[in-house]
């Protein structure tokens, strides 16, 4: 017969108080799980029905239990069953064409949170370098020209430029020319005053319009530099009375909301450019509010030097397997996303 989902629930909380103890489960200690909030007096019912049923046995005169090779099998293959259906449901989550990245994001910090219960992080991506594809300059009217700046990943930004000259469409073409040919494939940190000054020189009359696009192409690179950090589960965090103190659990959700120290971390994590999964414990996490926990990070990438970082923070006893599984499976969705996108074309 299948298990309705209260005798799950109480299958599988004997199951790993047993594996965690190696002693027999009595109904008093089910009672504490939270997720459950049942009676001792229903629990035993329910208790007395799975033995029968020969999910559990009772090794002594002891009130205790512990699962049979029959409880073990279901809980095994349901946990199974539960795992693949958490990873197709990430899969495909992530391969729907989401035009809207942050909401993409948000929901993956979501999921990340529900499946794992734990308190999950995920940064928007970052043009690592910040490269410079292409810049066009076009006129507006006579007082404006629209700098079109294109960067690494196909960012696209605008920025207005006032002018007090006329510029024909021959010398809008030269400009354009000088300014692609000299500048394209160059971060922002590679555009040095001996540069600026030569390019100034070969513009002639326009030598202080050259300037100022420059600085419009800084300025609007300078604007990506903001990270973005989108996070979900903090309250996960009460789940485990080794963070639940008032203290403890106050600093932790601070550290969520202000998102400061996150951002410091995501900024570690893409400098050291690490391509794998990272686990803090404890002492070893970057973050001082953080070192009852541990934290478990990955960087994905979209391509063309777009990069940003997941991080799963839980306690020291998290379940690991399970964690770095999942933040595999994230990455890999993540990575894949939009050259799948780009070979559909």
């Amino acid at each position: 017969m299948q298990l309705d989902d209260r005798k799950m629930k109480i299958l599988q909380a004997i199951i790993r108080n047993y594996l965690e103890t190696g002693e027999p489960v009595g109904s008093r200690t089910i009672s504490k799980y939270a997720d459950i909030n049942l009676s001792s007096a229903t629990i035993r019912n329910e208790m007395a029905d799975l033995e029968e049923l020969g999910y559990i046995i009772q090794p002594h005169t002891s009130a205790g239990r512990i699962p049979s090779d029959k409880g073990y099998r279901l809980y095994v293959d349901s946990m199974m069953q539960e795992n693949e259906r958490q990873v197709e449901e990430l899969k495909e989550m992530l391969v729907e064409k989401d035009e809207k990245m942050d909401h993409l994001l948000k929901q993956v910090a979501k999921v990340l949170a529900v499946n794992t219960n734990y308190a999950t992080m995920i940064s928007a991506p970052r043009i690592q370098k910040n490269k410079l594809k292409f810049i066009q300059l076009s006129r507006i009217d006579d007082d404006q020209l629209l700098a079109v700046i294109v960067t690494e990943g196909n960012v696209i930004k605008n920025s207005m430029i006032p002018v007090s000259e006329h510029l024909d469409d021959e010398t809008m073409l030269k400009l354009n020319i000088l300014l692609n040919t000299h500048l394209n494939g160059l971060a922002i940190e590679e555009i040095n005053l001996g540069m600026i000054a030569a390019l100034k020189a070969q513009a002639g009359l326009h030598g202080s319009l050259i300037g100022e696009v420059i600085d419009a192409v800084a300025e609007t690179i300078k604007e990506d530099e903001d990270l973005e950090i989108y996070t979900s589960g903090t309250n996960n965090i009460f789940k485990y009375p080794e963070l639940a103190d008032q203290h403890k659990a106050s600093e932790l959700i601070n550290t969520f909301e202000e998102k400061q120290l996150l951002s410091r971390l995501v900024e570690t994590e893409l400098e050291e450019n690490n391509n794998g999964i990272k686990v803090y414990i404890g002492e070893e996490a970057p973050i001082q509010t953080m070192k009852d926990c541990s934290i478990v990070t990955a960087n994905y990438e979209f391509g063309e030097g777009m990069k940003g970082t997941i991080g799963i923070i839980g306690p020291k006893r998290m379940d690991y397997e399970k964690v770095v599984g999942t933040l595999k499976t994230i990455k890999v969705q993540l990575d894949t996303l939009y050259q799948k996108g780009d070979s559909d074309k």
